[in-house]
């Protein structure tokens, strides 16, 4: 583990991803300080263009679209943060459960897994929050019922490969308890595989979340990044060459998304044999040869 954080952070997207990530989530926890005004204020003219009070311009109800961004990521990125980390919770329990109970909770557990894994999840997901409350609650509730079963999967099988590994055998022959054996074994050879995938359930809560709220599905009167951009369809935005009001939410969850991509690209070049060892081939190369091999291939 910690050769992996030494080669996380020689490496320029994990410090690039975490950098932007961080400057993101400070700037959307600090929104009652940055924002210029409340989310409810409105001057009167809507669409108004960036000007010097109105950074981001104005949204079709005449409010500030800046103190939307900025309130709205709190809530966007608040509920990826908590989809990730329920999904990956329960994706983890359920995976060492299989991994080491067996028997007939990994027969039932894998049953619900390769159910929930033959249903397409955008449809599932679609239908399920068309039926209940429209709501914030709503859609983490969703998306952590319908997320969860992939990473068990993942779990299970890393939990398995480890579990016929030396030291864990010698840990069972020392007479170790099993719950010590997941907790001081197996898990912290799982962290590298348990992070990567909380960062790639963070970037799906983001974007589908938002997609569900762009659908009319979530809380229209809840400030985030996808209900500014039901609004912004509302409202004709697009029509009316109101550009500002789109594309200043859709940056928000772009650039969130790209730098928990960054993170996630990294996670998995620190722990994939292969891409780290030709990443070390590559780096060992002399300059010129690196250069004339380029040349030969073009």
């Amino acid at each position: 583990m910690r050769k992996v954080t030494a080669f996380l952070r020689g490496d320029r997207r994990a410090v690039a991803g975490a950098a932007v990530f961080t400057l993101i989530a400070c700037a959307v926890l600090l929104a009652p300080v940055l924002a210029p005004h409340t989310t409810t204020w409105s001057d009167g003219g809507p669409f108004s263009p960036p000007s010097a009070d109105h950074p981001l311009g104005t949204n079709g109800q005449g409010q500030d679209v800046l103190s939307h961004v900025l309130y709205g990521g709190r809530t966007s990125l608040g509920m990826a943060l908590v989809v990730g980390t329920g999904t990956t919770v329960i994706s983890v329990v359920a995976g060492l459960v299989t991994a080491f109970l067996g028997g007939v909770a990994d027969e039932a557990i894998s049953l619900v897994v390769n159910v929930v894994l033959t249903i397409p999840s955008l449809p599932l997901i679609i239908v399920l929050a068309a039926f209940l409350p429209p709501g914030t609650g709503t859609i983490v509730l969703v998306l952590v019922a319908t997320g969860w079963a992939f990473g068990a999967r993942v779990v299970r099988s890393q939990a398995l490969t480890l579990r016929r590994r030396d030291f864990v055998a010698a840990a069972t022959v020392a007479g170790e308890h099993r719950r010590r054996t997941i907790f001081v074994e197996i898990m912290p050879n799982m962290a590298s595989v348990i992070a990567a995938y909380f960062c790639g359930q963070v970037v799906f809560a983001l974007t589908a979340g938002s997609a569900l709220e762009f659908l009319g599905l979530g809380d229209a009167d809840q400030p985030s990044w996808g209900t500014m951009l039901f609004w912004a369809q509302n409202d004709s935005a697009l029509l009316q060459g109101a550009w500002w009001t789109f594309v200043a939410p859709g940056l928000g969850i772009a650039l969130t998304a790209s730098a928990l991509a960054l993170v996630n690209f990294a996670i998995d070049a620190a722990t994939n044999p292969r891409l780290r060892v030709a990443r070390g081939a590559a780096a060992r190369r002399p300059r010129g040869f690196r250069r004339a091999t380029a040349v030969r291939r073009g």
